[in-house]
């Protein structure tokens, strides 16, 4: 790997004045950063929309979170096999396919009067618009010259990082406002504006079927069994009691088989389906583990910031997606400077001054209280968009000055695939952790609460005659110390996500400098 590496140096180490990207280059690069959008902002969009959905195709909770986990399933599969689709069709036929593809599952969900035609139109749109992802930054990393990369990076970054933090806010909205239905419709003249842009903006390239009879099915099949049960086990685990569910059993058994399978393809075909090696060069490596934990902190805060807020503070979806909302304004305010940024700062001080931002936004969020509201998360949020920018950014420039641009594909497929894994980490942590340590505070705090205490029985005397029984006010109390004891639980995953980084933050020093040619030349 050290070859390629050095490779990737020798590619990159060209004279510092070279030609400006064309215009249609330009709009390549705005097509892909739209596809982007568009794919991470379906994510996360269905979310506020949630129970409406479910209350109109028949659904019960449990069976309404696959609306959510049918998308990520499909997308954590695609994402890491783009970089060979890419190769096979080209990537101009490639992204038009997954575009139009996208656009027909959305109005499929738009549609959907059952479960069943649900689930198929998310899958759908998790496969295609997972392939929108990644394909961005090999847009960049193949379209433009080096010293134009950041400014590309910056325009990807901007719309990877608002898309999550946008989805709750913009699909709250259009619920009450409109229908749910138009948060799948929405995206019918958003891809009609991408199908422009790449007939435009990309040449046409030869496909190359020959691949297929050439693939690695070993990693194909391996990838898809492996990362597909292990997402599911991961996001449904704590829901069916992990292995007393034989479906959690058979997954588990599924993805090691999935797993076996694509170390076999890693040893056995000279073109791997992903290039696995590229995580034992330690710069990629790190950049991937830092992408794992950033992706933990993304999605996790995202995740528990609203439940926090409909549990304790009593707040709607809508008024919960305000406030995840917040940490995208820094990234916004910020994104023009970062250019700047990654020509003059170095790589090492910027991602560890990221990730200090990010582990500082989960403590300061350590102390909420049971009287906490919105305002509580405004300091951590500022804080929290400013340092995922920052990571972010950076992050995804180290991953593709890391290896060869004939790489970039693979780079970019892998470090988005790191990022959407820390995510499923994250939520089935959260989901356990939240279980236990909700129990444990609760147990501590029944603990110091002794019945012959006077001010406990002062307590009870003055609820009961508020609420009329002795029975209701001892309910009153039980609700009161559940209460307390989910916040101190909510303040624990806080610290942990604070822990996580601050372990992770290290491997910062691993990286190379970015090359010397990158600039904040305008563009012309």
């Amino acid at each position: 790997m050290a070859g390629s590496v050095t490779t990737a140096d020798q590619e990159r180490s060209q004279p510092d004045r070279q030609p400006n990207a064309d215009a249609g280059a330009w709009l390549a690069v705005a097509a892909g950063t739209l596809g982007a959008m568009m794919a991470t902002l379906d994510i996360s969009i269905v979310n506020s929309a949630l129970p409406t959905i479910q209350g109109e195709i028949g659904a019960s909770s449990s069976e309404g979170t696959w609306v959510a986990t049918a998308y990520l399933v499909a997308e954590i599969i695609i994402i890491p096999l783009s970089g060979w689709l890419e190769r096979l069709f080209g990537l101009r036929r490639f992204l038009l396919i997954a575009s139009v593809l996208f656009t027909v599952f959305s109005v499929m969900c738009g549609m959907a009067t059952n479960l069943e035609t649900m689930i198929i139109g998310r899958a759908g749109q998790g496969f295609t618009g997972g392939a929108l992802i990644p394909t961005a930054m090999t847009i960049i990393a193949t379209r433009l010259p080096p010293h134009q990369q950041p400014l590309g990076t910056a325009l990807f970054g901007m719309t990877a990082i608002l898309g999550p933090v946008m989805g709750p806010l913009l699909g709250g909205w259009l619920t009450e406002a409109l229908s749910w239905h138009y948060a799948f419709f929405l995206n019918v003249p958003v891809c009609v504006v991408l199908v422009v842009l790449l007939l435009v903006g990309l040449p046409t390239q030869k496909a190359r079927y020959d691949l297929i009879g050439q693939a690695d099915w070993f990693g194909i099949i391996g990838m898809s069994l492996g990362l597909g049960g292990l997402t599911v086990v991961l996001e449904d685990g704590h829901r069916e009691q992990w292995f007393d569910s034989s479906m959690i059993v058979k997954l588990t058994i599924m993805s090691v088989i999935g797993f076996t399978l694509m170390i076999i393809g890693q040893i056995r075909s000279p073109n791997p389906v992903i290039r696995l090696s590229l995580l034992f060069d330690r710069v990629f490596g790190s950049v991937a583990i830092m992408g794992v934990v950033m992706g933990m902190v993304m999605y996790g805060t995202s995740y528990v910031i609203p439940q926090f807020l409909a549990a304790i503070a009593d707040y709607d979806a809508y008024q919960a997606g305000k406030i995840v909302m917040i940490s995208g304004v820094p990234a916004f305010l910020a994104m023009p400077f970062m250019p700047l940024l990654m020509k003059h700062v170095d790589v090492r001080i910027a991602v560890v001054t990221g990730m200090l931002l990010l582990a500082l936004s989960c403590y300061v969020d350590t102390e909420l209280t049971a009287a906490s509201t919105g305002s509580a998360f405004v300091e951590s949020q500022l804080l929290r968009g400013l340092g995922t920018v920052m990571t972010f950014l950076f992050l995804n420039q180290a991953a593709i000055s890391a290896v060869p641009a004939s790489m970039a594909s693979d780079a970019s497929g892998i470090f988005n695939a790191a990022r959407n894994i820390g995510g499923s980490f994250a939520l089935a942590g959260i989901a356990t952790m939240q279980d236990q340590r909700m129990y444990f505070h609760s147990r501590r705090i029944e603990e110091t609460v002794s019945a012959n205490s006077i001010s406990v029985q002062d307590y009870i005397t003055s609820m009961t005659h508020l609420l009329g029984s002795p029975e209701a006010a001892i309910r009153m109390l039980g609700n009161q110390i559940s209460q307390q004891a989910l916040v101190m639980a909510y303040n624990d995953l806080f610290w942990l996500l604070a822990v996580f980084v601050a372990i992770a933050m290290p491997l910062a020093f691993l990286l190379k400098p970015l090359p010397k040619n990158l600039t904040s030349a305008p563009v012309h």
